[in-house]
């Protein structure tokens, strides 16, 4: 009998996912691990503390050997060397199923941004995993549409993203405190597939989301290298890819590299997560720290460049793979909005491809042939880029830092359409489903991020919108209520009624305006989640 408690509810396939044996790797990994995760995350509030004093970030003095250093990552395993395009999606069956049927080199099986943590999805993504891995996954619609591989001997490499360190999982409980959630994510995914993965010729490898310091990444590296241990695989069987999404580990990248070296096997540039990030990060910093509309904020942007190109020069300079960013694109029944919008994907895959980037991602099936042939006409016959040296590249802290120099402007439609994309995804992600078309776009935590901490950024600094009109608790109530109206207008009346809209709308304004600025718009969520699920 295992010493963890499962507290949710029965699940289909639940008695083979969570298995004497696996329940007891996850007890491992929580009592091993759990107390540094723990400190890690008061680190965090530490020095989000000192920012919010001093509006500054740097380079480590302290690592600056490691920066310094003449060192390179492991060599990637033979069936992970090209990623020129990567999909992204949760771990929904249908949606794995179509994933894998995609022509992507990498499928990112998000159990994270695009994931809605309901038990039921915390259990079947992994039962889903779990078929992908051994080519046996099918389903049936309710409707009698039937899906499956198309070719079960060619299909994307597979690769999960746990949740971050600032998650728990509720439901499963050791002496009485929940379990990390990241804990869970990797550990069933790792104790299940590991040595499938490995007889097959490929091995287990993973997304690390969220992390803010080489320390956090030091911790993954000891889970990894305890969890090999354990379950009897080769030392650096695990490889992983960073995202680099939060504006503390911009400074950190070589140092994150570093601390995984035997187990890296690249970095990403998660723009969107890394726009939330900075907001946060300087919410209190000063005007000049405030960005024009989410969508007016692009790669071009001289910190969003500085950023991006000190990632592949950090990277290829290690021999570890620089991954682009997402393309969230939803292709539309309308020509005009298609052709608009492959255009702007080209230009962006053309300007990463040029950059050095190995490869980047997809959010739909639809745009994985452009990714690929935007790679391609760069790569030719190399799988990869790791040979383009960056050393053009000299990015200062200034250069991160430098927000007040991203051109664009505060509009009333930039804030109308936070207050929509917010309250719109929220609703979704309390039904259970994480990643959401809206707009033609495909959203994600991201992004609602993204909408609810500008809201709270430009209330707390009075931006004067290109209107004339000032960001007032008045202004945003106000559009609140409109945009809401307009929202259960568009959905209807039953359909709304139906849904978890109040529910959504209550807990966006709260994150979006509420002084207390939660770390993250999903613990509240979750909390909610809980609540929905017993009743």
């Amino acid at each position: 009998m295992s010493a963890i408690t499962v507290t949710g509810g029965p699940v289909e396939r639940s008695d083979e996912i969570l298995t004497p044996d696996a329940l007891d790797f996850l007890a491992e990994l929580q009592t091993r691990f759990g107390p540094r995760r723990d400190e890690l995350l008061a680190a965090r509030r530490t020095r989000r503390e000192q920012v919010s004093r001093t509006g500054r970030l740097d380079f480590l003095e302290e690592t600056r050997e490691v920066r310094e250093g003449d060192w390179k990552v492991a060599e990637a395993p033979a069936d992970f060397g090209d990623r020129r395009v990567e999909i992204t999606g949760p771990t929904e069956r249908k949606m794995a199923i179509n994933a894998l049927n995609s022509g992507a080199k990498v499928w990112l099986a998000d159990l994270e941004d695009a994931n809605t943590p309901h038990w039921a999805n915390v259990v079947g993504g992994q039962a889903n995993l779990k078929d992908a891995v051994r080519r046996t996954i099918a389903f049936t619609s309710p409707e009698g549409k039937q899906y499956a591989l198309k070719d079960p001997s060619s299909t994307p490499v597979i690769v999960p993203r746990p949740r971050g360190w600032h998650l728990d999982e509720q439901h499963l409980q050791l002496d009485g405190k929940p379990l990390v959630g990241a804990f869970v994510d990797f550990g069933l995914y790792f104790f299940h597939n590991a040595t499938e993965l490995l007889e097959r010729g490929s091995g287990p490898y993973f997304y690390l989301p969220k992390m803010e310091s080489h320390l956090e990444a030091r911790l993954w590296n000891d889970v990894f290298t305890f969890a090999q241990e354990h379950v009897g695989v080769p030392y650096g069987s695990i490889r992983a890819t960073v995202l680099i999404e939060t504006i503390p580990a911009a400074f950190e990248m070589d140092e994150i590299l570093y601390e995984l070296r035997d187990h890296a096997a690249g970095l990403n540039a998660g723009r969107w997560d890394y726009l939330f990030s900075i907001i946060k990060y300087f919410r209190d910093a000063g005007p000049e720290f405030t960005l024009p509309d989410r969508n007016a904020v692009t790669m071009t942007a001289p910190m969003m460049k500085a950023y991006s190109d000190l990632l592949v020069k950090t990277c290829h300079r290690r021999g570890a793979f620089a991954i682009g960013g997402m393309a969230a694109f939803i292709p539309s029944k309308d020509p005009e909005v298609n052709e608009q919008a492959f255009a702007k994907v080209r230009a962006d895959k053309e300007r990463e491809a040029g950059a050095g980037f190995d490869g980047s991602w997809v959010a739909h099936p639809g745009m994985v042939e452009l990714c690929k042939e935007v790679f391609t006409e760069v790569l030719g016959d190399s799988p990869n880029q790791l040979s383009k040296q960056r050393n053009d590249v000299s990015v200062s802290a200034d250069d991160l830092l430098d927000a007040g120099s991203t051109p664009g402007d505060r509009t009333e439609q930039g804030l109308r359409g936070n207050i929509t994309v917010g309250i719109a995804y929220l609703q979704s992600w309390l039904r259970g489903n994480g990643a959401v078309g809206i707009h033609n776009l495909m959203e994600d935590a991201a992004t609602a991020e993204i909408s609810r901490s500008q809201i709270w950024q430009w209330l707390n600094n009075e931006v004067t919108l290109t209107s004339g009109e000032k960001v007032t608790r008045e202004l945003v109530d106000r559009l609140v209520e409109e945009e809401y109206a307009a929202l259960r207008e568009s959905v209807g009346a039953e359909a709304f009624a139906q849904g978890e809209w109040e529910a959504a709308r209550r807990l966006f304004v709260e994150c979006a305006i509420d002084p207390d600025f939660p770390d993250f718009l999903t613990l509240p969520a979750y909390a909610e989640v809980l609540e929905l699920e017993k009743a």
